[in-house]
């Protein structure tokens, strides 16, 4: 049902190739896969599973035996035999199984929140290299343009037509370019070995050179109500709550009588004695106050499930926010590159002689400046829409 509503109200899409989601998608699956945490915690779900089926049951039966010698001896020596099983009101074993459930069900949830922070972790990994492989192709443009420069007034100094002052500043802008690609490189060597790391170790191939498509729901209320039902932590406190009125339930049972039966021999000399026993315990004080413990335990959760709701929203409310308004400074940004960008003329202007080799570099800057801080804003906006997105898993 989530994959339909989503393809219905999903409102914005950054201009980027599906196959880019695709490849993300393909990562997030090896990490699920290849993860050492989940692969553990799945093992440490089904142990935890078996744990919670026990202790439901009925209780051990009990067998007793006596042999007691006679004094004087002439009386004989006495042999009892007894074999007596307790149990506890009917529907204690009821409320028990049903409180085993709800416990194998949020173990599954905790697997679930474990399972979303890790793939979001990948997420924000990867979007970090996908921007700093689409800022470093940035870079290696400038670099071509700059290397042209550089090339270009090595060749004016060598014939004297250009001073040494201007011709180092073209080194200097070629060498500040190539120094900063390569701190890029090293930050994408990082994002790329953590996301291994993720993957338990095994090499993670990244083909595309685009961020995945994001997508910001259009109704956003409409949207929170699908994701408030698929929260695993809020999931987990409403199995939370179920619990705890089902251990209402079963502490009021265990208030009631329980029942025992048995058989039970009885031998001395010449005479044997056997037959039924049967036998009732009344809790008068065992269980006191457990049933108003359980009902004010009820009453604390539903108030932390509201204010976990009311948290749930306020930060999804806010992080959609923050997406339509990066939203809307990146569309901006796009616009005003789109509009102004010199870089053509400013080569043509420098050939020329219209303007010095400072003003050229300095202008350029402002080029440069803009479409770093339009990357930059396009990165922090994926970021926050992969906060919103790992609710969707």
């Amino acid at each position: 049902m989530l994959k339909y509503i989503r393809l219905g109200f999903m409102l914005f899409v950054l201009p980027v190739s599906v196959s880019a989601q695709h490849a993300m998608d393909s990562v997030l699956s090896q990490i699920e896969i290849n993860n050492t945490t989940l692969s553990a915690l799945r093992k440490s779900v089904e142990a935890e599973k078996i744990g919670n089926k026990t202790g439901i049951y009925l209780q051990n039966p009990e067998v007793g035996f006596n042999y007691l010698w006679g004094n004087p001896s002439a009386i004989g020596n006495r042999t009892d035999i007894n074999i007596k099983q307790t149990f506890d009101f009917p529907t204690a074993y009821k409320y028990k199984n049903q409180i085993s459930d709800i416990r194998n069900l949020q173990t599954d949830l905790e697997y679930q929140q474990q399972r979303k922070a890790i793939l979001y972790s990948a997420r924000i990994l990867y979007t970090d290299y996908a921007f700093a492989n689409i800022l470093g192709k940035e870079y290696e443009n400038r670099i071509s343009r700059a290397q042209l420069i550089a090339d270009s007034y090595k060749v004016k100094f060598e014939k004297g037509e250009s001073g040494i002052l201007e011709y180092n500043k073209t080194v200097l802008h070629l060498s500040t370019l190539s120094r900063e690609l390569e701190v890029l490189r090293i930050s994408q060597n990082t994002y790329q070995q953590q996301l291994e790391a993720l993957n338990g170790g095994k090499a993670v191939v990244i083909y595309e050179e685009e961020s995945p498509a994001r997508l910001i729901p259009a109704d956003f209320q409409q949207w929170y109500e699908v994701m408030v039902q698929s929260n695993p932590d809020l999931l987990w406190l409403k199995q939370e709550i179920e619990s705890s009125r089902q251990q209402e339930n079963l502490n009021r049972a265990l208030s009631l009588p329980k029942a025992s039966a048995g058989y039970m021999s009885e031998k001395i000399v010449g005479e044997h004695f056997q037959g039924m026993m049967v036998g009732i315990s009344v809790p008068l004080w065992e269980n006191k106050n457990k049933v108003k413990y359980a009902q004010a335990q009820t009453s604390a959760l539903l108030g932390i499930e509201t204010d976990q709701k009311l948290q749930f929203y306020n930060q999804l409310k806010a992080q959609y926010d923050k997406a339509a308004s990066l939203q809307e400074v990146v569309l901006l940004y796009k616009n005003d590159l789109k509009t102004a960008d010199n870089s053509v003329l400013l080569k043509k202007a420098l050939d020329m002689g219209e303007i010095s080799l400072i003003e050229y570099l300095m202008e350029l800057s402002l080029t440069y400046t803009a479409t770093d801080n339009l990357l930059r804003t396009e990165n922090e906006l994926n970021k926050t829409i992969d906060y919103l997105m790992q609710f969707e898993f």
